[in-house]
């Protein structure tokens, strides 16, 4: 759902904050099934039947299938496409994708759209872009002059700025659908621009030009600017193709409305009209966004819609308002759910704070960012994308414990039953658990080229078993790049090459003394924590600076003066490699 006064997009997404050993608060129970059944407009969340349940997409299919709703049933979200379409947007797919998938195990027939508010107008430049790729790019690297020559106007009549797509809205809803395609997600993206020019809004608008006293008291309490002269109505100029809002008169016999191209506020800024004076047919301008928001759910028989906690205390009770004494429909059932931050700050796509889908796969699988989605919706989470190890390390927990691997009863209720949805499988679970290499550790063989050396020490170190398949392997190792990427994104203590070959290096007696008992005390079986702390005890009794034995370390393995925790790095790797290294053997 957006709205096209709206500031920048928020949504909600998952806590990279890693589980306590023994619990999951963030994972189960949701406090959508310990809420009590309640009124039609009450939200979703406090809809929930007798049953618990431990997922919340099966509160929410209760609640839907209360009120014995006609199929298929219709599952919608919308967006603005302004900026860059990015992870924020694709929230309402996805937490309208769980519901529709959990409705459609029941046997259901369901119908997800997503509607681009195209026919809204642009009211400023976005910072950033994102090309066809889900790559995003700066204004430099394409026409801006394409938006910034066309402020005012609706989205489809603005041009791509990349010179691909029919328009710019057509690009966005574009990366949208490419986006939930990569996640297997079947959604119809549809336009406004599109149901207006096909008369689908015909019988909401003559709803409320037909009767604009009415709709001026409904809307009265939600907005001060509604007075004796305002009228709900927007036309496109003729002249110059903007957006305007100043009506001066109504034919609802003719289905004509006569109109002023006045200036439009921008958020503080201002968008000037041309003042042309014309005449506008009801399909030649649009309704505004809380008309058009109520007005979508009877012209697409909408049942059920998530939207964003700042919809919930203005937007959604004028919109029950207005659906119920304008359009004479009972509102969808709803779902309120938080906002999320990305790195401790908004998403915002004006100002460019964003991440794409396609960026975040090619750093974690596709089922890691589902189930990103499918955690508690209702709780304000923030992305960091530094520590996204700890995302995959709560989704390999939540793996383990729909194989029974983890000793936590809510967990693993939650799990039994999500996680055929998170990997996209509830018709045909898995039965076997894949093979998932730990997220630093495959960071670590990130550090390694030879597909070959990986696979040996991921092997080494028990993390393939030794009767694994090759697909089952491959699948594993897929992990490694992703995390390697990751890695370079954010330049951590992982972003380092181990180098195959012993480099070239001499070193003093006493320190190639040091590196020889330290050969000795790895051979010995410790592990990577006693060995760093082996490292400082080894460089004293030898006489070298602390920091001249580890420059040593990092020469022989990176061929450089600095990288990772050196002994708990080396701790990861294959003995015998680490001992010959150490002895400049191999």
């Amino acid at each position: 759902m957006s709205a096209d006064d709206a500031a920048d997009e928020t949504a909600d997404a998952s806590n990279a904050d890693a589980d306590a050993p023994n619990a999951a608060p963030d994972d189960s129970p949701h406090i959508l099934s310990e809420q009590s059944p309640a009124g039609d407009e009450k939200d979703a969340a406090e809809q929930s039947a007798e049953t618990f349940h431990a997922f919340w997409a099966d509160v929410v299919a209760d609640a839907v299938e209360a009120r014995d709703p006609d199929e298929p049933i219709v599952i919608k979200g919308g967006v603005s496409p302004s900026g860059v379409a990015h992870l924020g947007n694709f929230n309402e797919i996805m937490r309208g994708y769980f519901v529709a998938e959990v409705l459609r195990d029941r046997g259901r027939e369901v119908r997800q759209v997503f509607t681009s508010d195209d026919k809204d107008p642009l009211r400023k430049v976005p910072r950033k872009l994102a090309n066809a790729d889900g790559e995003i790019v700066g204004l430099g690297e394409v026409d801006a002059g394409a938006l910034g020559r066309n402020l005012g106007k609706p989205y489809t009549e603005i041009p791509d700025p990349f010179g691909e797509a029919e328009s710019y809205a057509a690009h966005f809803a574009g990366l949208l659908k490419a986006d939930a395609d990569r996640l297997n997600v079947p959604v119809e993206m549809l336009s406004n621009t599109e149901l207006y020019a096909d008369g689908d809004f015909d019988d909401a608008v003559r709803a409320v030009l037909g009767d604009v006293e009415r709709v001026r008291e409904v809307l009265s309490p939600y907005q001060d600017k509604v007075d004796g002269e305002y009228v709900p109505f927007n036309p496109v100029c003729a002249e110059c193709g903007k957006v305007t809002e100043t009506v001066t008169g109504i034919d609802a016999a003719a289905e004509t409305v006569d109109y002023v191209c006045t200036d439009m506020d921008a958020g503080g800024n201002t968008i000037e009209g041309c003042g042309h004076e014309g005449t506008a047919t009801f399909r030649e301008g649009k309704l505004p966004w809380r008309l058009e928001w109520p007005a979508q759910w009877g012209v697409l028989g909408v049942d059920f819609e998530p939207f964003g906690k700042d919809h919930a205390e203005g937007s959604w009770p004028s919109g029950v308002d207005i659906a119920r004494n304008v359009f004479g429909e009972e509102p969808p059932v709803p779902m309120v759910y938080e906002w999320f931050t990305l790195n401790g700050e908004a998403f915002s796509s004006s100002e460019g704070n964003v991440v794409t889908v396609q960026e975040l796969l090619e750093l974690i699988e596709p089922e890691v960012l589902r189930y990103f989605f499918a955690l508690h919706p209702k709780k304000a989470r923030d992305l960091d994308v530094e520590r996204l190890d700890q995302l995959v390390d709560r989704f390999d927990r939540f793996e383990r414990a729909y194989f029974g691997e983890v000793d936590d009863p809510d967990l693993t209720a939650f799990a039994e039953r999500a996680y055929p949805f998170v990997v996209g499988r509830p018709d045909d679970p898995p039965t076997e658990r894949p093979i998932r290499l730990p997220y630093t550790f495959a960071a670590v063989l990130g550090m390694v080229d030879d597909p070959d050396f990986r696979e040996r020490l991921a092997r080494d170190e028990g993390h393939i078993p030794a009767d694994a398949d090759a697909d089952a392997v491959d699948a594993a190792l897929a992990r490694v790049e992703q995390a390697r990427n990751w890695a370079e994104r954010t330049e951590n203590e992982y972003d380092y090459r181990l180098q195959t070959d012993l480099p070239a290096v001499e070193f003093d007696e006493d320190v190639a003394a040091a590196l020889d008992d330290l050969a000795e005390f790895v051979a010995a079986g410790h592990d990577g924590e006693e060995i760093q702390g082996a490292m400082y005890e080894t460089a004293r009794d030898h006489d070298v600076e602390v920091s001249d034995f580890f420059a040593a370390g990092y020469r022989l393995f990176f061929d450089d003066t600095q990288g990772p925790r050196l002994g708990e790095f080396l701790g990861e790797l294959e003995r015998d490699y680490v001992v010959d290294r150490l002895r400049r053997e191999a």
